[in-house]
């Protein structure tokens, strides 16, 4: 174990000592239901198909101090908090005893329907403010939450009846190997984020062993370079003590250099372990033995494993100090026993260990708790149920936050009929990339029905704001900041497009590359109608390839059903010289695949302007989603049409319509649409009923599909496809990998051909690429005949 910077012991906060007994009952009970709800999950509640249930009953029991001391005597109404994954009981029995989870929930645990293993914003309800079942997310999370909460508070545009509160993760150590968690301090510290506090649970333990001893030290020189104030809470009161006694400083360096494997395994073992151990160093030092001596082995253990994690007092004594000193961001390091208080405490394989029936039995008679009320909220405690409850009622987490509860009302932003087209003069050529940015700048401007819209828009980018078209949107816009800033280029009256003042106003924000990031500050930006009370529209932008890079913070994001606009561009083969690296081809199969975010892919502007105006307003719907548009860097000839605006929503609209019985249709997506049209002109001199559809979103085209399946019903693929023969061929293609669209011929038991990309690709122009990939109008044209000889 290494060595604590101590905290300062003044008078502590909890000096009614009546309170501070009802507390400690508070946290005995905590220990008791989160053990319990993982035991009749697993033991009692009937098991129908053999698989174990599981939980995390040691993890559970080293963060119930910390967590009774934030929830019970430090936080506040507005504050915001991410639980550790693993003490997710512990987070439901808290608001059990608060009166906000019903008795029979409790038992549902990990059940179908039931409350989750690991708090779930959806599924568990309002009262958890971030989902924290992927780890090391939640907790950078509350760095972005932060920073969001700056950004609506600097903007006017919160309640100004609900003050700003602090946010607050409780971390697992073995969280701190994610390297997310990283990312999000260096991004953190460029922006200067305040009131953050990271509860780190540092019982030195994770899933397969114990934490080597001198990570801590790296780690908290980490987060003092990145400006946080670290507060390293190691020993408790009676330890403390301890070492105040003749000869306590022998003690304490005994402990300091005992290796966190040892102290875990005389934690384990228990007090005539501890005994043997301490005295076979220290037993000729008469104040050490003047201290083990008189303690009987159980007391022994007690004093031993009197950590600060585990200390009510020394942690709220802490966590008041720190915030009595203001709002920097604080790391507090709160040493801790996995499974303190359990049968197994300290053993290294006691991650997923679960207490046997006789171990139960004797720590209920140990709790003191009756058969049959083992659920009951104040039973086993030594003070009376009233005054337990009057406690509970003085709570300062007590009080709602708002009359609607944790989850925040917030208006509608008004969304005009439509969306500012890019002036396109004849003969112009236009990508879907460069329409994205006119249209934004467009509705930049903030003029007449575009004003409330405007106010609302919130961009980011991870260092490619400018090759994403965000540029003319920032120029008109600025840059968000703390702080201001001015732009020196432009005070030096240096030439540059860029035109980007930082300030308070700014609604950019500028990130670096870093794509977790990306996605945790979207999901914090789509949060913000319930966390702040303030309803944003934000826009992230990121090369299409590199979504994978942050795709665990994504689905993250979806998973909290966060709610935000994604524009990755550019994307596919189509980005010809860039090379394999850079050409994404497993995308439009994500867009597919994940759930509470839409996916698109236009081919022109026109379809672009539709589905950002969709964007906007599905984003704001109780049953809406996230957005996701993927662009391309491709100029093409922009069609003078009226537009099937519904079929473009729907995910496809017939460019050509096919005759009734029509035996054949080229389906296509995106960028490749000039080649389709080539091929659809040649090949209707043959099949001359043939037809040629646009595919804008094989997502809501599929989705739609299986919808209608399940309730027996039609659907817009079904209706698209309906004027065709029912042997006819589909020949799909898009830039990216066929699968995307091969499911089509599923629909109707029509054949398909699918053309796309399955390998990586490779540094060339487009003419070149589409040839040699198979995307090339006599690639398609190939197609159409094996088709057609096949039927």
């Amino acid at each position: 174990m290494t060595a604590e910077r101590p905290i300062r012991q003044d008078a502590s906060p909890l000096a009614d000592s009546h309170r501070l007994r009802v507390l400690h009952q508070l946290e005995r009970k905590l220990l008791w239901l989160s053990a319990w709800m993982i035991h009749h999950a697993n033991h009692i509640r009937p098991n129908r198909d053999g698989l174990k249930v599981g939980g995390h009953q040691a993890s559970c029991a080293s963060s119930v101090s910390i967590l009774a001391a934030l929830y019970f005597e430090v936080l506040r109404p507005q504050d915001r908090v991410a639980v550790k994954p693993h003490a997710g009981p512990v987070f439901h029995a808290i608001n059990y005893l608060f009166g906000r989870q019903e008795r029979e929930k409790l038992a549902t645990l990990r059940q179908f329907g039931g409350i989750q293993p690991y708090p779930s914003r959806v599924k568990d309800g309002a009262e958890v403010d971030f989902s924290t079942g992927s780890v090391g997310l939640g907790v950078a999370l509350t760095t972005f939450g932060s920073l969001v909460q700056d950004y609506v508070r600097l903007h006017g545009i919160g309640r100004p009846e609900i003050p700003g509160g602090r946010h607050v993760a409780v971390v697992g150590d073995a969280e701190l190997d994610e390297g997310n968690i990283y990312e999000a301090l260096l991004e953190g510290w460029k922006h200067d984020v305040r009131n953050v506090w990271w509860v780190v649970d540092y019982n030195r333990q994770s899933l397969d062993s114990v934490v080597p001893d001198r990570l801590f030290g790296r780690i908290e020189g980490l987060f003092r370079d990145m400006g946080w104030n670290v507060v390293t809470l190691k020993y408790g009161r009676k330890l403390e003590a301890a070492f105040a006694r003749e000869d306590g400083d022998a003690l304490r360096r005994w402990i300091d250099d005992c290796p966190n494997s040892l102290y875990a395994a005389l934690t384990f073992q228990g007090g005539a372990a501890w005994r043997n151990a301490v005295l076979a160093d220290l037993g000729r030092v008469p104040g050490v033995r003047a201290i083990i001596d008189p303690l009987s082995d159980d007391e022994l253990a007690a004093l031993m494993t009197n950590l600060g994690g585990h200390d009510i007092e020394t942690l709220t004594e802490a966590f008041r100090a720190q915030d009595a000193a203001g709002d920097q961001p604080t790391c507090f390091i709160a040493y801790t026993i996995k499974g303190m208080g359990l049968p197994f405490a300290g053993h290294k394989d006691n991650h997923a260990g679960l207490m046997t029936k006789e171990q139960m039995a004797a720590f209920k008679t140990a709790m003191g708790i009756r058969d049959g009320h083992e659920w009951d909220r104040f039973e086993g405690l030594e003070v009376p149920a009233p005054e337990v409850e009057a406690f509970l009622a003085s709570v300062p987490f007590a009080k709602p936050i708002a009359p609607e509860g944790r989850a925040l009302s917030a208006p509608a932003i008004p969304v005009p009929a439509s969306l500012p087209a890019p002036r396109i003069p004849p003969g112009r050529l236009m990508s879907t990339q460069a329409a994205f940015g006119e249209i934004l700048a467009e509705i930049g401007r903030g003029h007449g029905e575009f004003g409330p819209l405007a106010e609302r828009i919130v961009t980011t980018s991870p260092d490619v704001t400018v090759s994403t078209n965000l540029g003319p949107w920032v120029n008109r816009r600025g840059i968000f900041d703390r702080h201001l800033k001015n732009d020196v280029f432009r005070d030096a009256k240096l030439a540059s497009a860029q035109r980007w003042g930082m300030g308070p106003e700014g609604q950019h924000i500028e990130l670096g590359i870093a794509e977790q990031n990306l996605f945790l500050l979207l999901g914090a930006l789509g949060l913000s109608h319930s966390l702040n009370g303030a309803r944003l529209l934000p826009i992230g932008t990121v090369y299409d390839p590199f979504v994978n890079r942050g795709l665990d913070a994504l689905i993250y994001g979806c998973y909290q059903d966060a709610r935000f606009l994604l524009v990755s561009t550019p994307s596919g083969l189509t980005l010809a010289p860039e090379g394999g690296q850079h050409q994404s081809v497993n995308t439009p199969l994500i867009g597919m695949a994940q759930d509470r975010l839409v996916a698109f892919e236009p081919a022109y502007a026109d379809e672009l302007a539709v589905l950002m105006r969709f964007a906007f307003d599905h984003m704001q719907k109780p049953d809406g989603s996230a957005v996701w548009l993927r662009l391309s860097t491709r100029a093409l000839a922009q069609p003078e049409r009226r537009l099937d605006a519904e079929g473009v929503v729907a995910g496809g609209y017939w460019v050509v319509p096919p005759a009734s019985g029509a035996e054949l249709a080229i389906c296509y997506q995106g960028p490749v649409a000039p080649e389709a049209l080539e091929a659809f002109e040649a090949v209707r001199e043959d099949v001359p009923g043939a037809g040629l559809m646009a595919i804008t979103s094989p997502d809501r085209l599929h989705q739609g599909w299986l919808e209608g399946r399940r309730r027996g019903g039609g659907s817009a693929v079904e209706r698209l496809l309906a004027p065709l023969a029912r042997d006819a061929a589909l020949v799909t293609i898009l830039d990216g990998h066929p699968a995307a669209l091969s499911w089509m011929g599923a629909v109707r038991g029509q054949r398909v051909v699918p053309l796309g990309v399955d390998h990586f690709g490779q540094t060339g122009d487009i003419p070149d690429l589409y040839a040699a990939y198979g995307l090339g109008a006599d690639a398609i044209l190939d197609a159409c005949a094996a088709a057609l000889l096949a039927r």
